[in-house]
């Protein structure tokens, strides 16, 4: 099970964050005793909304960023809502219990999961521009987003890092959900989260003042 660290100033409060590169400056506060400068370690941003995130906690730890593509699985009647995620190698999580409850078939999976490998291929052009994806075999990963309401989206880039034999793997978000944070715990070693909510809803924009799509 990893450890945790909360600020516990900011617990179940919203609009705690002026913007993305604020919180990745409280988020780089959190981390720079344990990996300023720490040998053999990488922050990876999940596009579109971990990037400036990961960038500011990058510059500030005074390490190396790069990134990892992963993308929602969306429903096909809803490009805002997703069932689960797949990652540029292919690395797919589905929720089991919402596929079950909205009754998707096997031939609905199978499209939307051609449509996403169609979008994380576009999407690996134009964020990486060919660049090949950095050996990861006993590094320190540190994987960042703008924030984990599911969960599934990080659990996916967790699984492609362990793939690629990560020595350890860190998970740096500015905000989210208590379920996303029990169901991420027993995948990493270590998960920082400056805005941790509870409760029945939990939307990731709540977190931040000025709030914005980066598509």
């Amino acid at each position: 099970m990893a450890k945790i660290y909360v600020n516990k100033a900011f617990t179940n409060k919203v609009y705690v964050f002026k913007d993305r590169y604020e919180a990745g400056e409280i988020l780089a506060e959190m981390m720079k005793d344990r990996y300023e400068g720490a040998p053999q370690t990488v922050v990876f941003a999940i596009p579109a909304g971990g990037v400036p995130v990961g960038l500011v906690l990058a510059q500030r730890l005074k390490l190396p960023f790069d990134l990892i593509i992963v993308r929602k699985i969306h429903f096909p009647d809803n490009p805002e809502a997703g069932f689960g995620a797949i990652s540029f190698d292919g690395e797919v999580l589905l929720n089991e219990e919402l596929v079950a409850y909205a009754g998707l078939t096997p031939e609905v999976i199978s499209r939307q999961l051609a449509l996403e490998k169609k979008d994380l291929a576009e999407r690996e052009l134009l964020f990486r521009r060919g660049k090949p994806f950095p050996d990861l075999a006993g590094q320190t990963v540190i994987l960042v987003d703008d924030g984990l309401a599911s969960g599934y989206t990080m659990m996916a880039a967790v699984k492609s890092a362990r793939r690629r034999k990560a020595g350890k793997i860190v998970v740096a978000v500015p905000t989210a959900s208590q379920r996303a944070l029990e169901k991420l715990s027993p995948l990493v070693e270590e998960i920082y989260c400056a805005n941790l909510r509870s409760g029945a809803f939990f939307a990731v924009a709540d977190a931040y003042q000025n709030w914005y799509d980066l598509g």
